[in-house]
């Protein structure tokens, strides 16, 4: 079974996002050198997919070391860090350049991993990033974010829908790392696109929301990890405890675990439209 099928996903968001954008210029309903610097930021965007894509594929053919693929991802990071996207507001407020760099590196190279780390199941992480991004379209088209970031989070879901069926339980093909990286690295960065114009804490938190299950298990891999391993060296080796591990340990199918996973995700997504819509009283009544 191919192990690089996310690079047909690479090149569709690509395709569709230079469509998309060329069409926005063309009708003027986007701008692509005024004070956003969108252009700017589209040129470290793109960067940052072919550093992130090029190791990845390396990762997926020769597997590089734990250590190595998270210098690259760090550097990616930076890199469309220098570039100005960065969270930079809170609340109206602007906050340190040095806590807007923690905040804007962690957050990417955190998302990158995290869907990377799901991808332990056919069709799984694949499935939670289509969840998360129409959830996120849903948001972003209803909260007056901008065209840009409506239009990768569009393609996004436009190249997942066409890999799907060939990623689904009986996998065809595989994801691999070129493509779990890929997914993760471009959900962070339209994320942070997403709520440039609204950046109130509510708005802020629906993107946490709406990817809140590879985030949690992540963060409950590493604390695992470090339990078990009693050092930090421990968080860079592999183990069966993630929640698809768990679910089929349990007695659930390998189709079963992954709709679950589904469902939880897809209460996750819509939690967080019911909370930037009604507020957070509705969303958790």
């Amino acid at each position: 079974i191919p192990r690089i099928g996310g690079i047909a996903v690479i090149i569709g968001f690509l395709v569709a996002s230079v469509y998309l954008i060329i069409q926005g210029v063309i009708e003027k309903n986007l701008v692509l050198n005024d004070e956003s610097q969108y252009g700017k930021k589209l040129i470290g965007f793109l960067i940052g997919i072919i550093l992130i894509g090029t190791f990845a594929y390396i990762d997926d053919i020769k597997n590089l070391r734990p250590w190595q693929k998270l210098i690259v991802q760090v550097v990616a990071a930076v890199i469309v860090y220098g570039f100005g996207i960065k969270i930079d507001t809170i609340n109206d407020s602007v906050i340190s350049p040095i806590l807007s760099f923690i905040l804007t590196v962690g957050w990417i190279v955190g998302i990158t991993n995290a869907i990377n780390l799901i991808d332990g199941l056919d069709g799984l992480s694949s499935g939670i990033t289509l969840i998360s991004s129409l959830s996120l379209l849903i948001i972003f088209a209803t909260n007056n974010s901008p065209l840009i970031s409506i239009i990768f989070i569009s393609a996004l879901s436009g190249s997942i829908i066409g890999f799907m069926p060939f990623n689904i339980f009986p996998a065809k093909t595989f994801l691999g790392d070129v493509g779990a990286q890929f997914l993760g690295f471009t959900l962070s960065i339209v994320a942070i696109l997403g709520v440039a114009k609204t950046v109130t804490m509510v708005v802020l938190i629906a993107p946490i929301l709406v990817l809140g299950l590879p985030i949690f298990d992540t963060l409950y891999a590493i604390f695992r990890r470090i339990k078990t391993g009693k050092s930090i060296k421990a968080i860079f080796k592999p183990d069966k405890g993630h929640l698809h591990h768990i679910l089929m340990r349990q007695g659930f199918t390998q189709k079963q675990a992954v709709a679950l996973l589904y469902a939880a995700s897809a209460i996750l997504g819509m939690l967080a439209i019911i909370l930037i819509d009604e507020g957070i009283v509705k969303a958790i009544s």
